[in-house]
């Protein structure tokens, strides 16, 4: 018999309770998958929804129980040829998912019900089961995987309570076996689920066990494998990037390429997300930090033709990074008084403008805008590498007299005016040079009078100073530099 449920009216409650009693006791047919799929379509209205009998949800309840028994039968016959008992089955466990799926959205009340009704914890069971089937990929299966995993996603929504009841239940483990399912759809609302469960708190405690790391680490994989899944992107950005606890562990866990999928994820995030709402704290900004001044000579192995562009590419995005961060963003210029960074970065710079120097490499500056992989196929990744270390030391030294004096301590001043030249492997060396000069110069006597006293050896191109405000005399072999003249 098909029940019509339109309305909320107190015929059509009865007819469902009555309905769902009957699927709850009798032998299961085609006419209980109508039924129920009646059920799913009125928990689709708003005010249906909101005033439906929490007996009627108890019916619910109770059919999804006794499904949860066909399903552990369902496990066992797996070999037998009663192929349209398990299809009906499983159309029933999806489809009375979905009805619970229905009665959560937007309706607190309903999901308060279901997880006093101990809903949450079938529901697990339930996927548990499906998971020991699900290895011969049947739509059927997915389906009904699926179904259970949105329904879990739904009642979570708003409700700290069934948020932590699920975080119980299925983390980390019921969750690892989710996300490795061979579906797309199944891993990407799993995602979902755990991205409305996560907190501030359970996000410091991924990091304090083997097994939270590890799903962690599969998450990070994720966004790398299922570019198409944005979920795992929202985990990685809205809660991981908040914990520098958890960053320091997967990054030491990661290989180079997972790594890379992480400074990717960071870079993209730096251009999006407003000064004032930066979820990155400053002991993330350190620890990257670190990272470049322990492993940044890494790059200097694309020089020869047989490297791995790997690590050395890890370095360049955290190069990339910093030069972001310190781009006058409040909550990350303390990186200004970092131990060692801006050492590291100007002796890098000598290295590099070095090895450029004394051979055709990747960092020797070229006119031809040539500086390509094997084939021209795609941008080489040291390309724009030096104009960025030029980039970065600038920035630490905005307004940092201790940084400005390092720098000239450590000869980078007439480095850097040594890069002032238009090098295509490099655009906008020249421009950065211009910047980074402008900064160590500002309201610094000592440095104003290097420059000063600097001999022409072919290292000062007027035409850079005078885009910095300055000009030359040459006095006694000496090159004087000069305020330019303001126009009246």
């Amino acid at each position: 018999m098909r029940h019509v449920l339109m309305a909320a009216s107190s015929d059509s409650m009865e007819n469902m309770n009555s309905a769902l009693c009957q699927i709850a006791t009798e032998k299961l047919t085609n006419t209980h998958l109508t039924t129920l799929q009646t059920v799913t379509k009125a928990l689709r209205d708003e005010q249906f929804r909101a005033s439906v009998e929490r007996e009627v949800l108890g019916n619910l309840f109770a059919v999804l129980s006794r499904l949860s028994v066909d399903v552990v039968h369902l496990i066992e016959k797996m070999d037998s040829q009663e192929e349209a008992e398990h299809y009906l089955c499983l159309k029933l466990t999806a489809e009375c998912f979905r009805a619970h799926r229905n009665a959560c959205v937007q309706c607190t009340q309903n999901q308060c019900c279901l997880r006093d009704l101990g809903c949450i914890k079938l529901s697990f069971e339930i996927l548990a089961g499906l998971l020991k089937i699900s290895s011969g990929g049947s739509n059927d299966i997915y389906d009904a995987l699926r179904c259970g995993i949105q329904f879990l996603g739904n009642i979570a929504v708003g409700n700290q309570l069934c948020k932590d009841d699920i975080w119980e239940l299925g983390f980390p483990h019921i969750f690892w076996d989710l996300l490795v399912l061979a579906d797309e759809k199944a891993v990407s609302y799993t995602c979902m689920v755990i991205h409305t469960c996560l907190d501030e708190h359970k996000t410091e405690r991924l990091a304090k066990d083997t097994q939270q790391l590890k799903l962690s680490l599969k998450i990070m994989d994720l966004c790398r494998t299922l570019p198409d899944v944005d979920w795992t992107v929202f985990i990685v950005t809205q809660h991981f990037f908040k914990s520098s606890e958890l960053i320091r562990k997967m990054y030491t866990e990661m290989t180079s390429e997972e790594r890379l999928t992480l400074l990717e994820l960071m870079l993209a995030q730096l251009g999006v997300v407003e000064e004032e709402n930066c979820l990155m704290p400053l002991s993330v900004a350190q620890f990257l930090a670190s990272c470049f001044t322990d492993h940044c000579k890494a790059v200097l192995t694309l020089s020869s033709e047989s490297s791995d562009d790997q690590e050395a590419m890890v370095v360049i995005r955290l190069l990339d990074i910093l030069c972001e961060m310190t781009s006058d963003c409040k909550e990350f210029m303390a990186l200004q008084d970092h131990s060692d960074l801006l050492s590291a970065t100007v002796d890098l710079l000598k290295e590099v403008h070095l090895l450029g120097k004394t051979g055709e490499n990747v960092f020797t500056a070229a006119h031809d805008f040539s500086l390509t992989r094997p084939g021209g196929a795609d941008t080489h990744p040291a390309l724009s590498f030096k104009a960025h270390l030029i980039r970065l030391i600038g920035n630490l030294c905005h307004g940092h007299v201790a940084n400005q004096d390092k720098v000239r301590e450590l000869d980078g001043i007439a480095l850097i005016l040594d890069n002032c030249s238009i090098d295509s492997n490099n655009p906008f060396i020249s421009q950065w040079a211009v910047f980074a000069i402008r900064n160590i110069l500002e309201h610094n006597l000592e440095n104003q009078k290097l420059i000063q006293g600097l001999r022409r050896q072919g290292v000062a191109d007027d035409t850079m100073l005078r885009e910095m405000g300055f000009r030359v005399e040459e006095r006694d072999g000496s090159l004087l530099l000069r305020p330019l003249k303001k126009d009246p």
